[in-house]
């Protein structure tokens, strides 16, 4: 990865720095370890945090260079570290003001999960309606977090939103969808056609089972 002062070498497995920290895959996985012996009342230090924050940065580099190759399913991958490292930061912080400097980038890293998890359905050949629902429910979840910051409001107005809408319009236009299954379920329970939303829930059942290769 090219940096303004130079090149960043990152591995592709495990941390992107190649270590082991404690002798862990990830600092993530020695401070969950941590919380075995010391509780659920574990506190992070200051040298703690100086690590988990060591740890965001590299991940983000590597979700970035994910992204510009195209490796969705890698990108995932890493955001979902990352997220896990969030949620764990929220519980065993030290300090609410070094928390928010890391909350205020949820939004962002669960807009790169969710276009790439969307992206990789596509590659996985499981049909452009699969890769908007990924993205729904992502916007779902999105909302849901803008709602408990109590800032809901601004959620269809966020730039983040309206990429993530513009990609699924695009995905819609380019492929030629409809309305997918989900969409028309939620139209048919709005509508109150039980019937119809019952038909629909058996198709979407159908298609799971498929797509885990059992009947």
């Amino acid at each position: 990865m090219r940096i303004d002062m130079g090149v960043l070498q990152l591995e592709t497995k495990g941390r992107p720095d190649g270590a082991m920290p404690e002798g862990s895959e990830t600092y993530l996985d020695h401070l969950v370890g941590l919380t075995f012996h010391e509780g659920d009342d574990f506190v992070m230090n200051e040298e703690q945090c100086y690590e988990v924050d060591r740890e965001f940065v590299q991940f983000y580099h590597r979700r970035i260079c994910w992204l510009q190759l195209n490796r969705f399913d890698r990108a995932v991958q890493d955001a979902d570290h990352t997220l896990g490292l969030m949620d764990f930061c929220q519980v065993h912080s030290p300090d609410e003001q070094w928390t928010t400097s890391h909350e205020q980038y949820r939004p962002f890293v669960m807009f790169h999960r969710i276009q790439a998890s969307a992206l990789s359905k596509l590659e996985e050949n499981t049909g452009p309606e699969t890769a908007i629902e990924e993205i729904n429910n992502g916007l779902e979840k999105m909302q849901e977090l803008f709602e408990e910051l109590g800032v809901e409001e601004q959620f269809e107005e966020d730039e983040l939103t309206k990429r993530l809408i513009e990609l699924r319009e695009d995905l819609r236009e380019k492929f030629e969808v409809g309305r997918t299954l989900e969409e028309q379920l939620a139209d048919a329970v709005e509508s109150e056609q039980y019937e119809l939303a019952a038909e629909l829930r058996d198709k979407l059942a159908r298609r799971f089972r498929e797509s885990k290769g059992t009947h």
